[in-house]
């Protein structure tokens, strides 16, 4: 598999001499992972850039490590909310590492600037004649097209029409050149799919489409950026923080939706080889749990399909969450008779007023996290990590519709579902993967990628070889990258 395209010169000098005029400097990998190797100009212009600003210079705040301000921020660790027990009823510490401040939001934005970048630095990718495609049920392609509005790329959003109304008004609000919205909600990937082709017929090299669940891209960056904060959280906060000193990574929870960010455990198993790596979905789309499909209210997490770029062989056990679950959990984290419960059963002042940092999907993986810590008997030695891709700041229509649905949020209502869906959340809708199960997922990929998207049979069989992800995880190809953005930066004469 070629991960580097052949270059295309004649391409290539025309995107340089566009961020020339334009004033774009391009972030390596290394200073998404470490922002304290970004040039110090660069940090002292974002002195005076709003966090989601159309101004290039955001393009290094592509990183977990920005500091948590909407307005000339600088960089730190990064962000993160560890959960208490009063909260989670579990000894195990879970942490969730905080997406709401990357530009956008969230962190999709750095997945696909992993699938673009490595393309346009190798004049792959034509922004004078090609438009950017950016299939989505949400967040990617609101990363994707935010990402060309910087770096002067036409873009084409698509996704579902039942998706979230501040997803379509923020696409318009920054000029992205075309939203297409296709039918259904969470869970309609095939019909994002169908729209992809008839784009490929009607417009032929007129568009690139960066597939966020088949472009390797994706899963390196997250490889690369969420797993090396994790472990570097892990190392420095938690890693000694029992008693006895044996504090251990135990496991790393994650949505599937395209299955980058599932990328982020097999840099941890590396590091931290007894580690599971847990998969979660909706209960209503339990396609990972029991080939099952469905309709289900958890943005941003794809359904009806194993990704391409899903390492199967690394994933330990699913988790499907019911989406009813995540909606009250919504509720009981945000309305004032929900945080009032929380005061009630000593939940502490910090952790109530971080709660808005954590969107849907972020919830479903709280859950699946507490899930995990049941199942397998962890306790106060065990440390769980676990994305919070977005925030609350997404959803406000979400929860002027379950206002509309069932009425004021009442103490009574607050205090059933702090029992029923934090308390007592059990070992219930897992399954935890044989060598056998893992196979059959992995199979099953075959009737998506090999029947309908082009794929080969041969191709499909490579992604079951432990070398091959090995190959697209190795440090030699983001150090070529690397190398390809500092030419590039270096022949616009701004870097």
């Amino acid at each position: 598999m070629k991960l580097i395209p052949e270059i295309r010169e004649d391409v290539l000098r025309k995107s340089i001499a566009r961020a020339r005029e334009r004033n774009i400097i391009l972030p390596t990998f290394a200073q998404m992972k470490d922002p304290g190797l970004i040039p110090a100009k660069i940090a002292t212009r974002l002195q005076d850039v709003g966090l989601w600003d159309m101004d290039p210079a955001n393009l290094f705040r592509i990183s977990w490590k920005n500091e948590p301000v909407k307005h000339g921020g600088g960089f730190g660790e990064g962000n993160w909310i560890e959960f208490p027990s009063s909260l989670t009823g579990v000894d195990a510490t879970i942490v969730g590492i905080v997406g709401k401040w990357f530009p956008t939001g969230a962190h999709k934005v750095g997945a696909a600037y992993g699938c673009l970048v490595p393309r346009l630095v190798t004049g792959a990718f034509d922004p004078d004649t090609q438009k950017a495609v950016w299939p989505s049920t949400g967040n990617y392609c609101r990363g994707g097209a935010y990402d060309c509005a910087l770096l002067a790329c036409p873009a084409v959003a698509i996704l579902p029409e039942g998706m979230s109304r501040e997803r379509f008004e923020w696409l318009q609000e920054i000029g992205t050149d075309e939203i297409i919205a296709t039918p259904g909600t969470e869970s309609n990937v095939k019909e994002i799919y169908d729209k992809c082709w008839e784009l490929r017929r009607e417009r032929g090299d007129g568009i690139m489409i960066f597939n966020q669940f088949e472009e390797f891209g994706n899963a390196i960056w997250h490889y690369q950026t969420t797993g090396s904060v994790i472990e570097e959280i892990f190392s420095h906060h938690y890693g000694d923080k029992h008693e006895d000193g044996k504090s251990r990574l135990s496991a790393f929870v994650s949505a599937t939706g395209s299955a980058g960010t599932l990328a982020a455990g097999d840099f941890l198993r590396s590091r931290h080889p007894d580690i599971r790596v847990v998969a979660t979905e909706a209960l209503q789309c339990p396609t990972l749990l029991s080939f099952g499909f469905g309709e289900h209210r958890i943005e941003g997490i794809g359904d009806k399909h194993i990704p391409w770029i899903h390492n199967v062989r690394n994933t330990d056990m699913v988790v499907a969450v019911d989406d009813e679950q995540t909606m009250q959990l919504m509720r009981l984290f945000n309305e004032d008779e929900g945080r009032a419960c929380l005061r009630r059963e000593g939940v502490d002042e910090t952790t109530i007023e971080a709660l808005g940092q954590i969107g849907i999907s972020g919830l479903c993986n709280l859950v699946a996290s507490i899930k995990t810590a049941r199942y397998y008997d962890m306790d106060g030695r065990d440390v769980i990590f676990t994305p919070l891709t977005d925030s609350m700041e997404l959803y406000s229509s979400r929860v002027e519709e379950m206002l509309d649905k069932h009425g004021a949020y009442t103490s009574h209502q607050a205090d059933q579902h702090y029992g029923r869906y934090l308390l007592g959340t059990g070992t219930d809708h897992l399954r935890e993967l044989t060598y056998a199960d893992r196979k059959a997922l992995h199979n099953f990929k075959y009737f998506t990628w090999v029947e309908q998207q082009g794929r080969s049979a041969e191709e499909l069989r490579q992604l079951w070889d432990v070398d091959f992800w090995h190959e697209v995880f190795s440090q030699d190809v983001v150090d070529e990258w690397d190398q390809l953005i500092n030419n590039f930066n270096q022949a616009a004469a701004i870097g």
